[in-house]
């Protein structure tokens, strides 16, 4: 009995010290080149991160670099080799060969430029007397696939999440005509085009735009909030098409540099969004008009744009040259994200209302429901906000040039209301709709 309790005190332990071993803030440098004939794949990585390779060590733990060569070789295997998948168009590049792998210093630049890590594979491995702990060495890999043609397109989806807790990779891609593209992640993206064509770009965007739309919760209570009393096809027509519109400019205007560059401003616009829904659900309780909803819908699209321009600014590393195609496909996936909701929750609504409740206090119970949600968000995040601290913008040229672009923007934003103002009044016949008590009652 003692010899068991000891045997699972000791695996116990053991368990412990590689739970403590994986690191929790990785950072990978990468860098690809193709050429006539291959394309070349330069990997740094911290050491800590290749926690099932043995290293020689002697002393406090120093690595004896000169019997490294075995392990140096096994870690750029199993950790990165195998992890990593290279395509050339749409084939997978299985043939690779690890060219050369050593060891580096923290204190090495050579990744700074793809010509001095290519050249540093060539310098002598670091001395045995160079007091190098397993933690603080970094290991660099060079690898190299067999390609058809150095113009094709090529793509990786790099599967290094598994190295650390939190793991951020930056990939630096060389292009045949000298352009660099240069891509920075947390996780795994999974496929990344490194030179997209518009199609590539496109596709990714759109499925990118409805999984942003399905995924935030925010903006589909506030969705659902519009539609609660206006279910009808011309109501719906005139609310979300302003919404549409309204989120369109901020988040192309975002795209091109109009977002204050200040600390507080994403948790203002999420304390906004968070807002919206807690007045348009009691806008539904007091009764609400759709000719004047469509106005309040607008306004509240320019905040849902900007917040939606959050999750973009993240992914647009991925558009390529394609930036514009990248921004209609984003918001073509919101809208349809958005078409996907409605389309679902008008069915369920008109049902709930004939068969469970009356219109009336169905509207009342589910507004009261998403009112609270949003109060509890608008809390929340009002507080974060009032952590930062607001101070008044230099009077210098830098502010006078922001000043300019938000006029610019005012000016697009009135346009773009006045001209839909003409358009529902022309088509739509605003001055000849029911009055407010049918509106309320049926939308």
């Amino acid at each position: 009995m003692v010899a068991i309790a000891t045997a699972m005190l000791v695996g116990l332990a053991t368990g412990r010290a590689v739970a403590h071993e994986v690191p929790t803030d990785v950072v990978i440098q990468t860098i690809l080149k193709p050429d006539a004939d291959g394309i070349n794949f330069l990997v740094r990585v911290p050491l800590a991160a290749m926690r099932d390779v043995n290293f020689p060590r002697f002393g406090p733990g120093y690595l004896v670099i000169s019997e490294a060569d075995e392990a140096i070789r096994d870690a750029a295997v199993i950790w990165i080799a195998r992890e990593v998948s290279l395509f050339e168009n749409a084939d997978r590049l299985d043939e690779w060969e690890i060219v050369a792998a050593r060891l580096s210093l923290p204190s090495d630049r050579s990744f700074d430029s793809y010509s001095q890590a290519l050249a540093s594979f060539n310098d002598p491995p670091l001395p045995d007397d160079t007091e190098l702990l397993r933690d603080q060495a970094l290991l660099d890999v060079l690898i190299r696939y067999p390609i058809r043609n150095e113009a094709s397109d090529f793509s990786i989806d790099p599967g290094f999440a598994r190295l650390g807790l939190r793991t951020t990779t930056v990939v630096r891609f060389l292009h045949t005509d000298g352009a660099e593209r240069i891509f920075e992640f947390s996780g795994n993206p999974g496929l990344v085009r490194l030179d997209p064509r518009w199609h590539h770009a496109f596709l990714r965007f759109v499925q990118t735009g409805i999984e942003h739309i399905l995924d935030g919760v925010d903006h589909l209570l506030f969705v659902i909030c519009l539609l609660i009393p206006f279910r009808r096809i011309r109501p719906l027509i005139a609310i979300v098409s302003s919404f549409t519109v309204a989120h369109s400019i901020t988040l192309i205007a975002s795209a091109f540099g109009l977002v204050p560059a200040v600390l507080w401003f994403p948790p203002l616009i999420e304390t906004l969004i968070a807002a919206s829904i807690v007045y348009m659900a009691f806008e539904n309780i007091v009764g609400s008009h759709w000719q004047r909803r469509w106005v309040i819908a607008f306004g509240f699209g320019l905040v849902h744009g900007f917040g939606f321009s959050f999750a973009l600014s993240e992914t647009l590393q991925f558009a390529g040259t394609h930036l514009l195609t990248s921004l209609l496909a984003f918001n073509l996936g919101v809208e349809i994200g958005q078409l996907l909701v409605i389309v679902l929750a008008v069915p369920a609504l008109n049902w709930l209302f004939r068969n469970a409740i009356s219109e009336r206090m169905g509207t009342i119970i589910i507004s009261a429901l998403l009112a609270h949600s949003g109060w509890h968000w608008l809390s929340n995040r009002a507080s974060d906000l009032m952590a930062y601290s607001f101070r008044l913008p230099a009077l210098d040229n830098a502010f006078l040039a922001t000043l300019m672009r938000w006029a610019m923007l005012l000016l697009i934003i009135g346009s773009a209301l006045w001209i839909l103002f003409v358009i529902y009044r022309r088509f739509l016949h605003l001055n000849q709709e029911p009055n407010l008590s049918q509106m309320s009652g049926n939308g």
